[in-house]
């Protein structure tokens, strides 16, 4: 079962907001009433002497002033949840690295953050894009809806913007008939398949990052699913092309031989785009990651 965060934050944000405007246009105006009112109902005859008199008066008072439970917690959750709110939907966004697709750039628990307004301000849950500033570019690292199952978040390298013709043949990258050079920089032992691969440095647009890559193995690549624009890709024997429709983007792992991207499911639309990812903010088994990256 998935939960929806940002819907959930949206219906707290909405419930504890509408309890603290009523409580400070309505209800704490009452208990203010209520409470003076108590407090001069307590007659001078109930005291020995005005010490005790105005003691009497002030437990009365603040026991009809006491905010009801609901109340109370209301108001004071919602301008923490309010500043999460805005800080999650329009700034920054925190995410968890789910799996090795990414590596050596980025491992399993790496907790990093996602930019949230270099490419537009969308609106919260819907994320429909009402101010543009500006469009991912090769070689940004991107979390988006994953579009087989939107309820899940991926994170992979752009590879191809619009317009872009993207080839994947022999494990050889090409963008626009131009093949994007694989600079041998040694082995990198993964974990996940408990063996040593090839790691090699790619320079994507302005962006020079490293990638895992195992050349002498076969790499099949089929569509999984019957994903939109499938036309405009082409299957063959040792790999893929395609040219990137209006609106979307072709996405990559830089671990090639073991991410489950664009090759196999299509095009992330720019909707489905949360933000770019830039920073690792914490990884607890590995601290000296904490930092940029690209």
């Amino acid at each position: 079962m998935s939960w929806d965060f940002a819907l959930i934050l949206f219906v707290l944000l909405i419930l504890t907001g509408a309890i603290w405007f009523l409580d400070r246009f309505s209800l704490r105006a009452r208990r203010l009433a209520r409470a003076q009112a108590a407090m001069q109902a307590v007659p001078e005859t109930a005291a020995q002497d005005p010490e005790h008199l105005q003691q009497l008066r002030q437990e009365a008072y603040d026991q009809a002033n006491r905010m009801p439970w609901w109340i109370e917690y209301g108001v004071s959750f919602f301008p923490v949840i309010l500043f999460v709110f805005v800080l999650r939907s329009f700034i920054i966004e925190p995410f968890r690295i789910p799996s090795g697709s990414m590596l050596p750039t980025l491992k399993n628990g790496d907790l990093i953050l996602v930019n949230k307004y270099e490419y537009g301000i969308r609106l919260p849950v819907s994320g429909t894009k009402v101010v543009p500033l500006g469009q991912p570019e090769r070689g940004d690292v991107i979390v988006f809806r994953y579009p087989v199952d939107t309820s899940v978040d991926y994170i992979k390298r752009v590879v191809g913007v619009p317009g872009d013709r993207i080839e994947y043949r022999d494990k050889v990258l090409s963008v626009n008939g131009q093949v994007i050079t694989q600079v041998r920089s040694g082995d990198y032992y993964e974990p996940d398949r408990s063996a040593y691969i090839g790691r090699y440095l790619e320079e994507l647009g302005k962006v020079q990052h490293n990638i895992l890559l195992n050349k002498t193995q076969p790499q099949g690549l089929m569509p999984i699913v019957a994903f939109p624009h499938r036309d405009s890709c082409e299957y063959f024997s040792n790999g893929i092309s395609c040219v990137v429709p209006e609106g979307n983007y072709f996405v990559m792992g830089d671990n090639r031989d073991n991410s489950l991207d664009s090759r196999y499911w299509g095009f992330v639309p720019d909707e489905n785009i949360v933000g770019r990812a830039f920073f690792i903010w914490m990884n607890f088994r590995e601290l000296s990651r904490i930092g940029r990256f690209h």
